[in-house]
């Protein structure tokens, strides 16, 4: 037998100031988390578009992760190594897909649906 919980959290703003604060609050943790040319690179960051979906941000980041992972993987990794991560949000879908640069196979894929009235939002 499976367990569902559902968390329902009373939001005091539309569904487009909803949007638009998340996009916002995406790039300042990227621009926090990068200094001296570690943490976030944005790449591409534009309009699109999708059929199913409609009009969304499609966003590339690469993500160097060699200062912040252990010294003794340091040492193992060579000094260019990061993710990439390429994100389509058709604001309340999202779709995620993460690269290791080093490795092709090693990927991953999510897609992550926000169910959204006026009054609340349950995140599914």
């Amino acid at each position: 037998m499976v367990l569902i919980k559902e968390y329902r959290i009373s939001m005091p703003l539309t569904v487009e100031e909803y949007r638009i604060g998340q996009l916002y609050m995406i790039a300042k943790h990227s621009y926090q988390q990068t200094e001296s040319g570690q943490g976030v690179e944005i790449i591409t960051n534009e309009e699109c578009e999708d059929p199913i979906h409609g009009k969304g941000q499609f966003t590339e980041k690469r993500i160097h992760l060699n200062g912040r992972l252990p010294y003794w993987l340091q040492a193992v990794l060579p000094k260019v190594f990061y993710i990439t991560e390429k994100a389509w949000n058709y604001y309340p879908y999202t779709i995620t897909g993460i690269n290791v640069h080093l490795y092709q196979n090693l990927a991953y894929l999510s897609k992550h649906l926000m169910k959204t009235t006026m009054a609340q939002m349950i995140i599914v």
